[in-house]
């Protein structure tokens, strides 16, 4: 049996928070100039080299790729012989408030969708949390654009 404590979940959700604003996973990068260099279609090539340049500029400034840093989704695979000590959920948007404030990404989570009232915080989190056989596997984060959740 392995213990995890609560503050190491916070730490390390906190840390894929930022990475996950920051940079994009080498093959999804790979991919992205791959389209640039073969798009025929000019205003979609143009959309494209945006694309890379704001990947460039984020590598190059520690800054957001884009500034629409979108809600939290932290997916996380739980081994069945882990003890958590403390409070899973709580830990994780913890962890999420940790990493958009100190990583000075931009908080756009509403409390409520018809008040709009900002949590100021980027919490809570869309948390999916899937147990399996065995020790801790992994946990990732990832974030949803918000762009599809405003009202118009």
């Amino acid at each position: 049996m392995r213990t995890v404590s609560a503050a190491e979940i916070r730490d390390a959700v906190a840390r894929l928070c930022v990475e996950a604003n920051r940079k994009l996973p080498c093959d999804m990068e790979c991919a992205l100039r791959s389209a640039r260099e073969s798009e025929p279609w000019p205003l979609a090539k143009e959309t494209l080299r945006t694309l890379c340049e704001n990947l460039e500029a984020a590598a190059r400034t520690g800054l957001p790729i884009c500034q629409d840093t979108g809600m939290a989704c932290v997916f996380a695979e739980i081994g069945q012989d882990v003890h958590i000590e403390g409070d899973f959920e709580a830990a994780v948007n913890e962890g999420v408030a940790k990493g958009y404030t100190e990583g000075l990404l931009r908080k756009s989570v509403v409390r409520d969708p018809i008040r709009r009232g900002n949590t100021g915080d980027n919490t809570p989190a869309v948390l999916n949390v899937r147990l399996v056989g065995g020790p801790p596997r992994k946990c990732a984060s990832w974030s949803r654009p918000r762009a599809s959740a405003r009202r118009t």
